[in-house]
């Protein structure tokens, strides 16, 4: 019996040693990544100086052009990440003030996404490798309900997330195969096709009177500085329960209600996303209006 459970110590004992090991070397591949995505990008950078800084969901990401930004002077990145939530878009800025960013002008998308404080698990994920090695990442998990699991049990989250931070996407970033994400300045454009989804229906859909993750960045704006500009973004003439946007201008007044900046539908790629000639009606507004 014994030497029974001597074995079974030794297993366990060498079973943590190669979780140890392999948790280590995944966290420093992620370490050394550049040019795969927003969120490593801006872990690995510097500090970097911005006139604009975008945040927000799929719909930040799709619908400002960031270079017609610059073609006015103004140094501008889209970090929109699609899927994300508001969770993310915090978590984001908090990592830009913690690498000492220098940023002039937020400009955060918040409309549908202000009807959730919860993380895009997708997206989230991708912040995970870093958990160890910032210290706002690990504040900013510590209040979920598997923030002991990802943190204290090595190896873990890799396992658990496999599909998003595994050994793929270890393998893309040591054979250096880039993406899309970080083209265009961030802004990824989309086209029309026919077979779009234009019938959003949101009459369900209801802003939460006090979204945690919105009230976060607008406080970091303003302890740091930086003005900030929250706005609704459009959506296609067929969308059903539209008087959602008056539900968040009442919540929520400081925010700019663009939603029927373009409304028809031949700008739309899908009800809730612009293509490139929408987005670019809508990226001319926004600049004229604030800068």
């Amino acid at each position: 019996m014994k030497r029974f459970l001597l074995y079974i110590l030794g297993v366990f004992l060498l079973t943590v040693l190669v979780a140890i090991i392999l948790d280590g070397l995944y966290t420093y591949v992620f370490m050394q990544s550049r040019n795969r995505g927003k969120i490593e990008t801006v872990f690995n950078s510097t500090a970097k100086k911005y006139d604009v800084v975008i945040l927000g969901s799929s719909r930040a990401n799709n619908h400002f052009v960031s270079q017609m930004f610059e073609d006015k002077g103004l140094k501008t990145f889209n970090y929109g990440m699609s899927g994300g939530h508001l969770f993310e878009a915090s978590l984001m800025l908090k990592l830009m003030i913690e690498r000492k960013y220098e940023i002039k002008n937020v400009i955060l998308e918040a409309d549908l996404n202000l009807s959730n404080d919860q993380e895009s698990e997708g997206v989230a994920t991708k912040f995970l490798p870093y958990i160890h090695h910032s210290e706002v990442i690990k504040d900013h998990f510590s209040t979920e309900k598997n923030f002991n699991e990802l943190y204290y049990i090595p190896f873990y989250r890799y396992v658990k997330f496999d599909s998003k931070i595994g050994f793929r996407e270890i393998y893309k970033i040591v054979s250096k195969e880039k993406n899309n994400t970080l083209d265009n300045l961030g802004y990824y454009p989309l086209e029309k096709h026919k077979n779009g989804n234009m019938k959003n229906n949101i009459v369900n859909l209801n802003p939460l009177p006090h979204n945690k993750y919105y009230e976060e960045i607008k406080d970091i704006c303003k302890k740091n500085g930086i003005n900030f500009i929250a706005v609704m973004t459009p959506m296609c003439e067929n969308v059903v329960g539209i008087n959602y946007f008056d539900k968040v201008k009442k919540a929520y007044p400081e925010i700019h209600n663009y939603e029927n900046t373009v409304i028809e539908n031949k700008y739309f790629s899908s009800c809730g996303h612009m293509t490139d000639e929408g987005a670019r009606l809508f990226t001319a507004r926004i600049i004229k209006d604030f800068f």
